[in-house]
């Protein structure tokens, strides 16, 4: 497995993944959007660079490990890498055109689009080899066994449609409501840092450092106040370690930084942005070391 970098906005340079790509690279996966900072990849570029990895590699009698037993599975060798994205943070957001991204493979949840949690879909474009990882009963095509959710199937359709009406409209209206925040967040307090893009970022995402602040009496203090903020992802709750997203930026950390994420959706006004701005200096006056 070969890990690609990002710069410090959090953004994957295709230069980076044209590199990095082998012989016997088989899949390539990048997020369309982070769900911690917000950053926007430039997932067309780097679907451009895999399709043109495919047409330029030097195929000789077919992959390095064809006399293997993995060699039944890379009978398409020719159209590998498949390039994938994890597009759950986007789907709300962005174009989820997937001719227009490039993409062989893409997957989406419902509980990002204000659906049915427990249910998700995996976009796999035709002529695309994959195999099971659940085995049994045959269903969705032989990939995965096991009874239908039809009732969440339904639900998340409902979800899918709702979002995509609504998609213009509510990006355009939180995108405001996020450049707003971020400007008085950064001119209340002086001292923090913005991570990720200011610009090609998710339009309901602010994720901001503060030195000498611990940000998990931040996030409790918050909530004491009606407001629900992460320090971290959802995934990584109860890992108690600095964010390794905002690691990852390569940003030389201050002194006892910490970080807090703020996610916008369809509920919020601005009345609710000045209530955040309002509690969050008083906040930060009281706990800062």
């Amino acid at each position: 497995v070969t890990y690609v970098g990002v710069d410090e906005l959090g953004t994957v340079n295709p230069k980076d993944v044209k590199e990095a790509l082998r012989p016997e690279t088989i899949l390539v996966s990048i997020m369309y959007a982070n769900n911690e900072i917000g950053t926007i990849q430039p997932i067309k570029e780097i679907a451009k660079v895999v399709r043109n990895f495919r047409k330029t590699k030097l195929i000789q009698k077919g992959p390095p490990f064809l006399n293997t037993k993995r060699a039944a599975l890379f009978e398409d060798f020719e159209n590998l890498p498949y390039f994938h994205t994890d597009a759950c943070q986007a789907t709300n957001y962005l174009d989820m055109n997937v001719l227009k991204l490039g993409v062989d493979l893409l997957t989406i949840n419902g509980s990002k689009i204000y659906g049915p949690k427990g249910i998700g879909v995996l976009y796999v474009k035709r002529g695309t080899s994959i195999t099971p990882i659940i085995y049994g009963g045959g269903q969705e095509r032989g990939l995965r066994g096991g009874t239908e959710n039809v009732s969440a199937v339904v639900g998340f359709a409902q979800a899918c449609k709702t979002a995509e009406e609504m998609k213009e409209k509510e990006t355009q209206r939180l995108t405001g409501l996020r450049d707003y925040f971020i400007k008085n967040l950064l001119l209340n307090i002086p001292e923090s840092i913005l991570n990720g893009d200011k610009k090609n970022r998710l339009p309901n995402n602010v994720n901001i450092s503060i030195p000498n602040i611990d940000s998990e009496q931040l996030v409790i203090e918050l909530d004491a106040k009606g407001i629900s903020a992460s320090a971290r992802s959802a995934c990584k709750s109860r890992d108690y370690e600095s964010s390794y997203v905002i690691i990852a930026l390569g940003r030389k950390s201050l002194p006892n930084e910490g970080g807090v994420r703020f996610s916008l959706g369809r509920e919020t006004r601005k009345k609710d942005i000045d209530y955040v701005l309002k509690v969050l200096s008083k906040i930060i006056k009281k706990i800062q070391i």
